[in-house]
């Protein structure tokens, strides 16, 4: 059993070094959550080594593939990168046309028009050049490429009159929007483009704990214990239709369109419902409390630990 997060993250870095990897955190929205658990790995990493590694000797700061940011411990060769969009799916402001057309009969003025079977260009290259990627669920911007209709998470950058997403498939507009099961378009592509042997992860949905209304209705996160059973529950039960509902409405959806892919899922989302006490809350420099993101140390470093086990599972397998 793995039992320290600094022991765990050295595991992995043998492991990649063994096999050559090059790993990406490859994040499929571009939320600060993916940069502190970027940040969360790095950290770990730098003090995996039985020796010190030097910041300028050691690590090569590089952008492979089109990332946002990535280091390379030569020691080990082992690359570590982080590629930040807003959705997976090629997306741009849309507006209608004065001819006309399908979405202007509907009566569509402007939104966004989001490609799905286009892959967003920050990230394109990854899976032929990376050899684990992890792919993840975010807060803000959820549909990853997803054809739907249902709720949305953030009406103040998807808002689905004033700003919504408008679906397009081989250049045409997707009317009726199809089921959100049926809407991951960029799994195929991921398939078809990942190098051989390539461990694929979808990582769940991150958490958020705002007690007493959402970020922007006085919601707050002043817990300095980790939640009961009973209190999870009360907070996240589908049934309840709590505050925090969306992260296993999420999850139920993530589980049917992943399944019978090369996608592992890295459950994260359970074990961080309990931890309400790891929030900034009132330290975050915001004007609300900051109920979403995590403290670094923390969470996130258990998140790698069980990372870390998944790939030496997975190892022993082959």
């Amino acid at each position: 059993m793995i039992t320290l997060v600094r022991r765990s993250i050295k595991d992995g870095v043998v492991l990649a070094a063994k096999n050559q990897m090059r790993l990406t955190l490859l994040s499929g929205v571009g939320n600060p959550i993916n940069v502190i658990y970027l940040n969360s790995i790095l950290s770990l990493s730098f003090t995996a080594s039985e020796t010190p590694i030097s910041a300028s000797g050691d690590v090569k700061k590089w952008r492979p593939a089109g990332a946002d940011r990535g280091f390379t411990f030569l020691k080990y060769n082992l690359t570590i990168s982080y590629h930040r969009t807003n959705l997976l799916a090629r997306y741009g402001r849309w507006s209608a046309n004065a001819n006309g057309g399908v979405l202007e009969s509907l009566g569509y003025k402007e939104g966004y028009r989001v490609d799905v079977d286009v892959p967003d260009g920050t990230w394109a290259e990854a899976p032929s050049f990376h050899d684990i990627l992890i792919f993840n669920t975010g807060h803000c911007d959820f549909y990853l490429a997803f054809h739907s209709s249902v709720r949305w998470w953030a009406p103040s950058k998807f808002d689905p009159v004033k700003s919504p997403m408008l679906f397009f498939e081989k250049g045409n507009p997707v009317v009726p929007p199809q089921s959100l099961d049926r809407g991951l378009g960029m799994i195929s592509y991921v398939d078809k483009r990942m190098r051989p042997g390539t461990t694929v992860f979808m990582r769940t949905q991150s958490p958020r704990h705002f007690e007493g209304g959402d970020w922007d209705q006085g919601g707050s996160c002043q817990r300095s214990q980790p939640l009961s059973p009973q209190e999870v529950e009360e907070l996240f039960s589908i049934q309840n239709n709590g505050t925090n509902v969306e992260v296993r409405l999420v999850n139920q959806h993530l589980y049917r369109a992943f399944e019978g892919t090369e996608f592992h899922i890295l459950d994260i989302s359970h074990l961080s419902e309990f931890r309400a006490d790891a929030h900034p809350s009132t330290a975050g420099g915001k004007k609300h409390d900051d109920c979403m993101h995590w403290c670094l140390p923390g969470l996130t470093d258990i998140w790698n630990d069980l990372f870390v086990a998944y790939l030496n599972n997975l190892e022993h397998r082959t």
